[in-house]
């Protein structure tokens, strides 16, 4: 099928185009806070204990997830898929390839920088709050499949990430009049492609965002403090390293062992960890009841 005529830009405040792309960021950053605050008032998923945060801490919080996402994925996408960036910082010819590692307006972003960034931010905020980082972790994760699933949205919107040439019935051409004017050229050629941003935005983000909610609300893991952050980890890495077959690898990557991606390299430390705190929280007691 063809790759419909979406404007990556909504509309344009003046000289300001307000993108699809941004506009994600902001409904995963406002509802993943909502869903937080929501799990922060239910005192029944955390007894005998107390949720590790007030609302009011989570206020804060959000600001710090906010800076870990945005420098994470930043400096995770030029760490992971594009080094140049960093030595055009003292080698690049114009001014503008000198601080293209800073010009997040024109697109790059990592998830796995991202998450390590969250993770450094949920690390420093704990350690200033004096709060347990497995159980703030726990807060956090469930909102996470919001963002990645409005995020691929947006991916698909702009025509970016496609997946790997296929012959099923759903795949797309994404090649239409706008790429074609801005590049120049379709970059994704005319082959019919999958559509891995669809597929990500259902995996990574509605059925991982399901697994979290029935784990919470009906099994009640919140008690035992790092069964939903493993969860999580395991969740998105298995779901990840399984869309890496159909998606396109990056380009300007090398040709990895075994087939590898580096979105499946990236991934298998994620299930390791995530197994691992998933055992450790099965083993212990739920958290007891706090003075």
């Amino acid at each position: 099928m063809p790759f419909p005529e979406f404007d990556p830009v909504l509309i344009h405040l003046g000289p300001l185009p307000i993108r699809w792309y941004a506009l994600a960021y902001v409904a995963g950053i406002v509802l993943g806070w909502w869903y937080a605050a929501r799990l922060a008032k239910t005192q029944r998923l955390w007894a005998p204990g107390k949720p590790p945060v007030t609302t009011t801490q989570l206020d804060d919080l959000v600001l710090w997830i906010v800076l870990g996402i945005i420098l994470g994925g930043r400096l995770g996408y030029a760490l992971f898929y594009k080094p140049v960036m960093y030595g055009q910082l003292f080698t690049g010819q114009t001014l503008g390839e000198r601080f293209e590692l800073f010009q997040l307006w024109t697109g790059g972003m990592s998830f796995h920088g991202g998450f390590l960034g969250v993770v450094v931010a949920i690390a420093l905020y704990a350690r200033s709050q004096k709060i347990d980082m497995l159980r703030l972790g726990d807060m956090v994760a469930p909102v996470v499949p919001i963002g990645l699933m409005f995020g691929r949205l947006a991916n698909f919107i702009n025509g970016e990430l496609w997946g790997r040439e296929t012959t099923v019935p759903w795949a797309v051409r994404f090649c239409n009049a706008r790429i074609e004017q801005m590049y120049g050229f379709c970059p994704a050629g005319d082959a019919p492609r999958h559509p891995s941003q669809l597929y990500e935005a259902g995996l990574e983000g509605i059925v991982l965002l399901s697994v979290l909610s029935i784990a919470i609300w009906k099994f009640d893991l919140l008690k035992k403090p790092g069964y939903i952050t493993g969860l999580f980890l395991v969740g998105y890495g298995v779901c990840r390293a399984a869309l890496e077959n159909v998606r396109e690898p990056d380009f300007g990557m090398p040709d990895f062992p075994l087939g590898l991606t580096m979105g499946m390299m990236l991934s298998i430390p994620m299930i390791l960890v995530g197994a691992w705190l998933i055992w450790r929280a099965w083993k212990r007691p739920p958290v007891a009841a706090e003075a």
